[in-house]
């Protein structure tokens, strides 16, 4: 039912989120959410593990052949299950409600509003440089832009998919064009002869020689500044022929960030010597004072630009796992409600709005961000073991892409890699991290497995939904799931 007071002739005809990403916004979206402020601020995190250059741009580009892999197998996954929600909607599907339920919670609990709340202080940091030049800008200051810059982005979003897709447009071309400016710099300074650190003889030069688990922890820094590579799964729905422009994003946008990550490492050491990077808590503000002359500035307004895109971009894509767990009857009802006349999911905004404006209170958050890459690892090795599963169990289901199984394969073998060395090097991290996906397990049998409800629990949930639907004008969208070969995947109340 509408909320009270509206009019019949104020509905649209249909109500139902739109598609209205084509190519050029799923690749905006894929290189948005991958190019944050890391490559711009500390790229030191591989040298520091490896020792040397040479190795060091040798991780960065198999951390994208890696990237490539892995995007791959969620394309044939985003073709073969053609539902919004990502890992979450593909790991339900395969392995069943807690699986899912647990990539959700993960998600929601910790990656999203994490990532978004340090990107905004970030963007806040940089945007008070010039106000505090000799000082960090204070405590309060700093919080306080944060949370409006979150709560400008959460506006838009719920204004129009339109004005989000425009924003996302504009802004990753900001990012490429500063990372372009930076990666034309060095092809300069190697042009003049500043290519010391890039010659054989230094390049694989170093003090000491790296073990095992410093590759391991070094490819872990470069994938994690890969992560969002997946978040185009999260929007499925709202994607003008996914089947064609899920596949085309994903060949056009990954190579091209492998692209600019190489060569924008490669434009630093041309202008920093190997220790000057490390000792640089702000690679690209150090570059840009060495070699931009009178305009130094275009380096912080490129974080700013960058980190300020990156939170539009995780916004969209968190309220659509939001929305989908919702619709699958795993989070609160009204979060699967859309605006009447917008079509934007209202509520799943306020919510990821909310949990990333939590986050912001926390004093240390970035020790979460430990957490976060522990996590993120632990659900791409889930959800591509679901690809296998699927293949094992539905053999004969429709697959518009078929990727060769060494792909899936070859990922899992870096992943476990990837995760034993994590557990090796930093077991009470990668165990905390544990222990947060497992506080779901209860909220899980509690909020969806527990069906007899008493009564009186029954009438605050309808009467908190209720006040919702009339507060946020939203409405549930008059649409059936996506369908699987032909059968409409409808939704499951009891999230089974």
């Amino acid at each position: 039912m509408p909320p009270a007071g509206t009019g019949a002739a104020d509905i649209p005809e249909r109500v139902a989120l739109k598609k209205e990403i084509g190519l050029t916004s799923a690749c905006a979206i894929i290189v948005g959410n991958i190019i944050g402020s890391g490559i711009f601020i500390s790229p030191k995190g591989v040298l520091e593990q490896v020792g040397s250059v040479g190795l060091a741009l040798v991780v960065w580009t198999l951390a994208g052949l890696v990237t490539a892999i892995g995007s791959l197998c969620y394309a044939e996954l985003g073709v073969t299950i053609p539902k919004s929600g990502g890992d979450y909607a593909y790991v339900k599907e395969v392995f069943g409600g807690l699986p899912g339920f647990l990539v959700l919670w993960s998600a929601l609990l910790v990656i999203y509003p994490t990532t978004q709340a340090v990107m905004a202080l970030t963007f806040s940091s940089y945007v008070l440089q010039p106000v505090f030049p000799a000082c960090v800008p204070p405590y309060i200051a700093s919080r306080l832009l944060a949370a409006l810059c979150l709560l400008l982005l959460t506006w838009v979003n719920c204004i129009s998919v339109r004005w989000v897709t425009r924003v996302q447009d504009l802004f990753t071309v900001g990012k490429l064009l500063a990372l372009g400016l930076i990666i034309a710099v060095g092809i300069a300074q190697i042009c003049r002869g500043h290519y010391e650190a890039l010659q054989p003889s230094n390049a694989f030069a170093s003090a000491s020689s790296p073990n095992v688990g410093h590759i391991a922890l070094a490819f872990l820094q470069g994938s994690f500044s890969y992560s969002g590579w997946n978040f185009l799964n999260y929007v499925t729905e709202e994607l003008v022929d996914a089947r064609r422009n899920i596949p085309r994003a994903i060949i056009i946008s990954i190579p091209l960030v492998t692209f600019v990550y190489v060569f924008a490492n490669v434009a630093y050491v041309t202008a920093m010597s190997p220790q000057e990077l490390l000792d640089s808590g702000a690679v690209a503000v150090t570059f840009g004072e060495k070699v931009l002359g009178s305009v130094p500035w275009i380096m912080p307004l490129s974080v700013v630009l960058s980190t300020f895109g990156g939170i539009n971009g995780y916004l969209f894509t968190s309220s659509r796992l939001c929305y989908a767990g919702a619709r699958q009857g795993h989070l609160p009802s009204l979060l699967a409600m859309i605006h009447m006349k917008r079509c934007t999911p209202i509520p799943a905004l306020l919510c990821s709005c909310v949990t990333s404006l939590l986050m912001l209170i926390i004093a240390d958050i970035y020790t979460l961000i430990n957490y976060v890459v522990f996590i993120n690892y632990l659900c791409y090795g889930v959800t591509v073991t679901a690809l296998l599963a699927l293949r094992w169990k539905k053999p004969n289901i429709c697959r518009p892409i078929k990727v060769n199984l060494l792909f899936p394969a070859g990922y899992l073998v870096f992943w476990a890699f990837l995760l034993f060395f994590s557990f090796s090097s930093e077991p009470l991290v990668c165990g905390t991290a544990l222990v947060i996906i497992l506080t779901g397990v209860p909220v899980y049998l509690l909020g969806t497995r527990w069906g007899t409800k008493p009564k009186c629990v029954r009438n605050v949930i309808e009467s908190a939904t209720s006040s919702g639907q009339k507060l946020c004008f939203v409405v549930y969208p008059q649409e059936e799931i996506p369908e699987e070969n032909g059968q409409p995947l409808t939704p499951n109340p009891n999230g089974k």
